[in-house]
């Protein structure tokens, strides 16, 4: 925890407020619960392989969903979901539902599991989620994916995770400098400086070096390509503070960027939009990946 007790005029307790979305929503567990069938639809309406290793750590590994009898048709367009939890909590398998708007358009949709911090830092944690996006362009032929259509997406701090990817320097991954063709981010933290002044930093303790190093808000979105910016309507000012400011300083520094606030949604429930193939949001993510949104 900063000795600093104010951050942009928010002292811990206003900053706890704003970034508590369990307090927020009371009814959150009851939305997590009615994500479990729709979870398990997925997994048996489209083909999977669960579980896939891209690296050693015993969390690091993805779930691959594409359309059913695609294996040997044309290549697809690839997806990634990193999923939220304020890097410390959640499983790959609590979003799986997410998948099913992209999948049914024609893409390859994949959930990607990391390790939790405190188990590790995060420098740490950025640098599986690049491993496995490293591990999609170089494996994409095995499972029928496109690598030059790969895009990046994610939720709360996978909507964080999302945007560093998309500020990566891939030629250090052996990878083109645009192996990201672009990114959906979802009520994400982009400016990590009010963590570090609230309840979240008893567990993340993030320090000056970690702010400066992995909020995508003062870094460049490098490679080009398209950012997709979202977030709830009925979420906090500081969830809509951080995806404008996001918006406003990525517009300056080269990539189409939308900006989308989804009317009555709040932190959790953003996520029914993300998987609702008739939806606003779903529909421009389906653009993004060049198929008919």
């Amino acid at each position: 925890m900063t000795d600093t007790t104010d951050y942009k005029g928010l002292s811990r307790a206003d900053l706890d407020f704003q970034y508590n979305n369990r307090e927020r929503v009371p009814n959150h567990a009851e939305i997590y619960a009615g994500w479990g069938p729709a979870c398990a639809a997925v997994r048996t309406d489209f083909d999977t392989r669960l579980d896939v290793a891209y690296g050693d750590h015993a969390r690091e590994k993805l779930d691959i969903f594409l359309p059913k009898g695609s294996g040997d048709g044309p290549s697809l367009p690839i997806r990634i979901f990193y999923h939220g939890g304020f890097w410390m909590s959640r499983d790959k398998e609590d979003s799986h539902f997410i998948v099913r708007g992209q999948v049914e358009a024609g893409a390859v949709v994949i959930s990607v599991e990391y390790a939790l911090i405190p188990s590790v830092d995060m420098t740490e944690l950025v640098r599986q989620c690049r491993a496995a996006v490293a591990w999609v362009w170089n494996n994409a032929g095995s499972f029928n994916g496109d690598a030059d259509r790969l895009f990046v997406s994610g939720h709360s701090a996978g909507g964080h995770i999302a945007a560093m990817m998309q500020a990566t320097d891939w030629t250090e991954w052996g990878l083109p400098a645009d192996a990201v063709k672009g990114s959906a981010a979802l009520s994400g933290i982009y400016d990590l400086a009010p963590m570090r002044n609230c309840y979240i930093d008893d567990t993340l303790h993030l320090s000056e070096d970690d702010v400066a190093a992995y909020s995508p808000e003062f870094l460049a979105p490098l490679g080009g390509g398209s950012t997709l910016i979202a977030f709830g309507g009925d979420e906090t000012a500081e969830f809509h503070r951080q995806s404008e400011a996001l918006a406003a300083a990525w517009k300056t520094k080269g990539p189409a960027v939308e900006l989308m606030n989804v009317p009555g949604a709040n932190h959790f429930t953003i996520l029914n939009h993300y998987a609702d193939p008739a939806s606003d949001l779903c529909r421009a993510m389906v653009r993004q990946l060049g198929l008919e949104g």
